[in-house]
This record gives structure tokens, C-alpha cells and sequence, in this order.
């Protein structure tokens, strides 16, 4: 069925009138004791059961194997006592079915002409041949309509809108391969990470999307309002905080794979509602979060495409392969800038630095000026995963001081093609300390800083129990398919949030 020609996008009049046909149609079934949407139908096979059993056949070769299966009409020609169609699968495979005069006879081919159209979900049963042609297909004695669809399919044949395919994902799903695989990517890469982390011996929990407190991490949440409560409530921006009062009862290695949702901006790379991946390790530091990360990461690599060098949609390659650089981010600013930035420069000098390279800071602090000033000499030059290594202390109130370094603490991000994909902690476990900087946090809301961390007592006082030196590190689902498929963050969530 090759001679198949391109049509032409209906029109809105076109639309309307061809719903009302089809509604008639819905009608006529119903009126025939058929039915429009029955409840299920005596499949026996998939149509890629069939082509995997049967792709090799010869031309008019007859198996005698008699199949019932069903697909969506994507291709209808039925004129003359020979009708064809093909019928998809809900994962692209398709199959041709083939309605003859002679084998379902008058009256039921008739109706096939009369009620089928493009985008139905059909029921057909019949034996499985190679037509003349040699195509595989089914030589229907039996068919029924399982799905009467009113709105007419957009043409196949052409590309979509960016628009439409974020908007009506399913007819995406529908029409293009790309988008069915990233679905398939994202599940092989969440199943990959539960293998690595049950290799590890972690255990999956679920902690609270609302909570009273937002905190772990710097974000302006969503709040909402509970009435049982009577009590403002806010979408969790990071399951941190709950992950380590697990770790505190004793379950020490810990991880969760859901959704946070931060009230900010939406690009290229961010979405207001994304899943995220957040890990915890008794007796780990942030060196060996970076070791388990390289290794996850590697691994679902593998899983997907079955190499460490992954292939874009733009159809470059991304070699995840071997052990991944580290670099501190004090000493590649510095390298960067051509001037050796420290953690005692004041806040002046790194203000003088920013204006002569036109860096501006919102609220100026040493360590917001040295992450914007890295961020303008180094992140532009990462091409290879790269670990930024060691970041300044007042940015990074979770995170424990660096053993050997003052002024900077144990974290690190993960950089790969130029964006951030992961971060990693060696956690602050000291109850007293973190008291002091969630109060610093404070101090900083109040000078009008959204993004800074409450104060959260019942945190406080879970660290005051004890809680074992730990590592821990998190990711976004999103960016991980963004970093294995080279694609946006809107094509690699399902059904992304837009205006």
C-alpha cells in the first residue's frame, strides 16, 4: 500500500462536519445491536507477535494459522470487493488486514465500508498470508469496531506542530516513533536505576508532597490551603529533609524516585512539576555518591541503547564511558578568570570582578558572586560529564563542612552537555550547626530572598536523635532522558504542564 498519497489538514468546518458523520455512525452501531465501545473482544495475538512469527514470508504464501488481534485504522482503502487496511499498535508495529467479498461476504462488507473509518480501533480475526505484493497480513473472516473514534485523526502522513505535539501528546504517540521510544527510555532508565540500587541494597520509600514546611532545597514552592486542617500547606520542592529522618530511624540506604514542583520559571531545561531521584547512604560521603551516580547513570545507558555512547536526536553521539572528571570549583574559576579566587575574598572584590565581565547577583553574597562568576567562565567550557567539586559554604546550608577546607563544603554538581543533571552531598548531620545556618536561611528570607530554606524544627529535632555520617545525591528524571536522548525537558515528560 505504497501509493498512498499525503492529504491535505482538515479545516475546522472539515472537522465539524466529519464528527457529525462519524456521531451518525456511532448511532447506526448502536441501532444495529453492534455497539461502539463494547467491553473487550477474544483477541488471541498482538500484531507484533505476528510479525515477529511470520515477517518472512513468501508472496501469496498461505500459513493456515488463524489470529485475532486489533490495531487503530491508520490507512483505509475500501472500493471494490477487495478492501485494505493497516492496523497499528499501540507501540507503531502495524499489519495490513485484508476485507474480501468473497470471504466475509455482501451484507458485512458493507458495513465495513459504511462504518469504518481512518483512527477506529478494529477487531479482526482471519488466517495469516503474504498478500501478492508479499506484504504480511491478515485475511479477515471476522471484524468488529472496539473503538468508534468521532474526531478525525490529523494526517499521518505529515509532521506536527511543536504546539501539538506537547498539547495533544497522544495523537504524538499516535504518529511519531521519537515520541513512543522516549516513553520506552524513561521506563528502562527508571527500571535500570531500581536495579543499581537494589544491587547497593537500598531500599524505595515514599515521604509526604504536602507538607507544612518547604525545605531541601532553595526553590519557591507552591502553596495551597488544607480545609481538614485549616493549615497552609506547600508542595514539597525536595523529599530531602523526610529522607533523612529515615536514615535518623535506621534505614541506611534510602532512595525515592517522584515528583517535586518548585513555583519558578519553565526552558529548555526546567518545569514547575518534574520527578526527581533523591539517595541517602549511611556512612557515605559525597566521593562515594559520585562513584554510585557515574554508575547509575553508565547503567542505564547500557540499558537503553545497549553502549555508554548514547546517539542525540540531532544524531551526534555522547560518550558517557569511563571515570568522569572532577574539578574544584574554586580552582577552575580561578583558572578561568586568570585570577586566584578564593573563599576570603570579600564580597566587594568579587562584586568588582562581576561588573568588569557583566555578571550581575540578585542578592549579593560571597557565595552566590563565586557560583555566577563560575557559571559565566567554566560551565560554558564542560562538554564531558564533569563533578564541580566543592562549592561555597553560605549557598549550601544541607551540606557539611569540607574536612580539610574552610569556607567551602563537601558538594558537588554534575555537568553534562553544558547543564546541571545531578547533585551530591556529604550531609550535615551536625544538629547544632544546622540550626545555625537554617537561621542565617532565615535571615536571608527575610531580606526578600524567595528561594530561601525555612527553619524546620522537626527536622531539628530528628538530627538531634543522631544521625550517622552520610552521602547523598539527587537527580531529575527529566534531565537524565534529556542527557541519554539529547532532547528537550517538554519532549521527555509524558504530559508536561503548559499554558
Amino acid at each position: 500500500m505504497s501509493d498512498t498519497q499525503p492529504e491535505p489538514e482538515l479545516t475546522e468546518t472539515e472537522v465539524f462536519e466529519q464528527k457529525a458523520v462519524r456521531l451518525a455512525k456511532r448511532e447506526r452501531l448502536i441501532e444495529l445491536g453492534i455497539g461502539a465501545y463494547p467491553v473487550g473482544v477474544p483477541i488471541t495475538d498482538t500484531i507484533g507477535a505476528v510479525r515477529a512469527r511470520f515477517d518472512n514470508l513468501a508472496a501469496d504464501e498461505k500459513t493456515g494459522e488463524i489470529a485475532a488481534l486489533a490495531g487503530r485504522v491508520v490507512f483505509l482503502r475500501n472500493s471494490g470487493k477487495l478492501c485494505f487496511v493497516q492496523l497499528q499498535a499501540g507501540d507503531g508495529d502495524r499489519l495490513q488486514a485484508m476485507f474480501s467479498l468473497a470471504e466475509i461476504g455482501e451484507e458485512s462488507l458493507a458495513l465495513f465500508k459504511e462504518l469504518v473509518d481512518l483512527g477506529d480501533h478494529l477487531f479482526v480475526r482471519g488466517e495469516i498470508i503474504a498478500s501478492r505484493t508479499g506484504e504480511l497480513s491478515i485475511f479477515v473472516t471476522e471484524w468488529q469496531i472496539t473503538a468508534k473514534a468521532i474526531h478525525p485523526l490529523p494526517n499521518l502522513h505529515s509532521e506536527l506542530s511543536d504546539e501539538t505535539k506537547v498539547r495533544s501528546r497522544y495523537l504524538d504517540l499516535i504518529q511519531r516513533e521519537r515520541a513512543r521510544s522516549v516513553v520506552r527510555a524513561r521506563a528502562t532508565a527508571n527500571a535500570s536505576l531500581r536495579a543499581t540500587f537494589a544491587g547497593h541494597g537500598y531500599l524505595e520509600v515514599e515521604t509526604p508532597m504536602l507538607q507544612t514546611i518547604h525545605g531541601g532545597a532553595s526553590a519557591r514552592p507552591f502553596s495551597t490551603h488544607s480545609n481538614a486542617f485549616d493549615a497552609e500547606l506547600f508542595l514539597r520542592i525536595a523529599p530531602e529533609l523526610f529522607l533523612k529522618r529515615a536514615v535518623v530511624g535506621g534505614i541506611d540506604r534510602v532512595f525515592e524516585i517522584n515528583r517535586n514542583f518548585r513555583n519558578e520559571g519553565a526552558d529548555s531545561t526546567h518545569s514547575p512539576e518534574f520527578a526527581m531521584l533523591e539517595a541517602y547512604e549511611a556512612y557515605g560521603d559525597y566521593n562515594q555518591m559520585a562513584e554510585l551516580t557515574q554508575e547509575m547513570i553508565q547503567n542505564a545507558a547500557l540499558a537503553i541503547g545497549g553502549s555508554t555512547t548514547v546517539i542525540w536526536a540531532d544524531g551526534s553521539d555522547y560518550d558517557f564511558g569511563g571515570d568522569w572528571d572532577r574539578i574544584d570549583m574554586y580552582e577552575s574559576l580561578s583558572a578561568a578568570a586568570g585570577v586566584e579566587v578564593t573563599t576570603e575574598w570579600t564580597v566587594a572584590a568579587l562584586a568588582k570582578l562581576a561588573e568588569s565581565v557583566g555578571v550581575e547577583v540578585g542578592l549579593p553574597t560571597h557565595g552566590k558572586f563565586v557560583e555566577e562568576l563560575w557559571e559565566h567562565f567554566v560551565k560554558p567550557s564542560l562538554h564531558r560529564p564533569t563533578f564541580v567539586m566543592n562549592f561555597p559554604v553560605d549557598t549550601s546550608p544541607l551540606v557539611r563542612d569540607h574536612r580539610s577546607r574552610p569556607g567551602v563544603v563537601e558538594k558537588w554538581d554534575l555537568y553534562v552537555r553544558g547543564f546541571e543533571l545531578a547533585t551530591g552531598y556529604s550531609e550535615l548531620v551536625d544538629p547544632v550547626i544546622q540550626r545555625e545556618r537554617f537561621v542565617e536561611q532565615a535571615l536571608l528570607a527575610s531580606k526578600g530572598d524567595p528561594e530561601a530554606m525555612r527553619l524546620d524544627e522537626e527536622f531539628l529535632r530528628a538530627l538531634e536523635f543522631g544521625m550517622p555520617p552520610t552521602g547523598g545525591m539527587g537527580m531529575g528524571i527529566d534531565r537524565l532522558l534529556m542527557a541519554l536522548t539529547g532532547l528537550g525537558i517538554r519532549e521527555t515528560i509524558l504530559f508536561p504542564l503548559v499554558k
